[in-house]
């Protein structure tokens, strides 16, 4: 039997200035529905100014959020669809 791969795309952009960063994250997923999502990093006064770091951290969180956003968009399908509650993981 053949199989289709199937594939997300998803987006990270980063908005920095000399103390915090922001990502954005989005998900475009096979139905048209976008995920988005959202993380930040502050660097502490004491440490020096590096940018890589802090979109590695703000970018992760921004991650970490959009996973929880897909999995409780799942079980919310998977209520709808089943007509009782389901746990997600966490």
């Amino acid at each position: 039997m053949l199989q289709t791969a199937i594939g997300w795309h998803v987006e990270l952009e980063f908005e920095e200035d000399a103390k915090r960063t922001r990502a954005a994250a989005l998900i475009r997923l096979r139905d048209g529905t976008e995920v988005r999502a959202h993380g930040y990093a502050s660097r502490h006064p004491a440490d020096s100014n590096q940018p890589r770091v802090g979109e590695e951290v703000a970018g992760a969180r921004a991650l970490n959020e959009l996973a929880m956003r897909l999995l409780t968009k799942a079980h919310d399908e998977i209520d709808d669809a089943s007509g009782r509650v389901s746990y997600p993981l966490t």
